[in-house]
């Protein structure tokens, strides 16, 4: 990899180098150590498993390299683990593999419909699954969750990853290393919008429209209204579904954002909130893909290490 390459893919306290030098440590102490170096907090978990083995788990994590130092000598063979969001500097999708599932298939089709195309560096985990770590660039808030019928989970704040090359050992006694796959050569990392990923695999239970949302072709003004008023516990699935509308009539979302947005404040809905469904109805009324083979693709991982 060339400095130019180098330099384009580093994103904030996170490098290829680094994920270079995890990969290529003589121990998981010096894994942490690395960490911390890179002002990136750790905490110790138990040796091959992912639970913590401080009272406070990722919350107790430090890039003090004293405290990291400290807790490695007390348990040299710890998994190295790393709070997610804006703790860490990256929100991170994981793809699960179960017997009862693959995440793979809605990875690929969050990709397709670029929910998940900015990834920095992506890591195979011990069971089979895959770590996507996207840069955290900003200070807005993306709270963890999960999708378990998708076999999808989203660590941002309040969530925590185990790091290369910490070991697990898995349901059929097998022990495996966590070992980075890929790295982005080929596109620019992006920071990934959790919420629009959400509702791509995880979308409302009304599938439909509402009975009473203005008819095709109405009158943009007339949308704004209905939007303004939706009562609690409707309000965001009627901007949703007026800004899907707006979307297909061929408005742009300059134009969508501040018309429906204003309507959506005057029903009580937080900006931030209003904001991110108009978006996320955008994404999915213009990008919508379909899912694919439940298993990584040359085209997702781009490898070229």
């Amino acid at each position: 990899m060339n400095h130019l390459h180098q330099q384009r893919v580093t994103t904030g306290r996170w490098s290829p180098q680094l994920l270079h030098d995890l990969a290529n440590t003589p121990d998981l102490a010096t894994a942490a150590e690395h960490l911390a170096f890179q002002s990136i907090p750790v905490f110790p978990c138990v040796p091959g498993g992912k639970r913590p083995l401080t009272a406070r788990g990722f919350q107790d994590a430090t890039a003090d390299s004293d405290v990291v130092h400290a807790w490695w000598r007390r348990w040299p063979e710890a998994n190295v683990g790393i709070p997610t969001g804006a703790a860490g500097g990256v929100d991170v999708v994981d793809v699960d593999v179960h017997d009862s599932g693959s995440g793979y298939a809605a990875f690929e089709q969050a990709h397709r419909a670029g929910f998940a195309e900015g990834w920095a560096w992506l890591v195979r985990t011990p069971s089979g699954g895959m770590h996507a770590y996207f840069p955290r660039t900003d200070e807005r808030e993306q709270r963890s969750w999960q999708i378990p019928g998708k076999h999808i989970d989203f660590r941002g704040d309040g969530g925590y990853i185990v790091a290369p090359p910490s070991r697990v050992t898995c349901a059929d006694s097998a022990t495996r290393s966590y070992r980075q796959i890929a790295v982005a050569e080929h596109h620019q990392p992006g920071p990934v919008d959790a919420s629009g990923l959400r509702a791509l695999l995880d979308p409302p239970r009304q599938m439909r429209p509402p009975k009473d949302l203005p008819a095709i072709g109405s009158r943009p003004d007339k949308l704004a209204g209905w939007v303004a008023s939706r009562p609690e516990g409707g309000r965001n699935g009627g901007l949703f579904w007026a800004a899907c509308r707006m979307a297909e009539e061929g408005h742009d979302l300059s134009t969508t954002t501040s018309l429906l947005g204003e309507a959506a404040y005057s029903a009580g809905l937080p900006e931030r909130e209003a904001m991110a469904t108009i978006r996320s109805a955008y994404r999915i009324a213009s990008r919508l893909g379909s899912a694919s083979p439940p298993r990584p693709t040359n085209a997702i991982e781009a490898v070229g290490l």
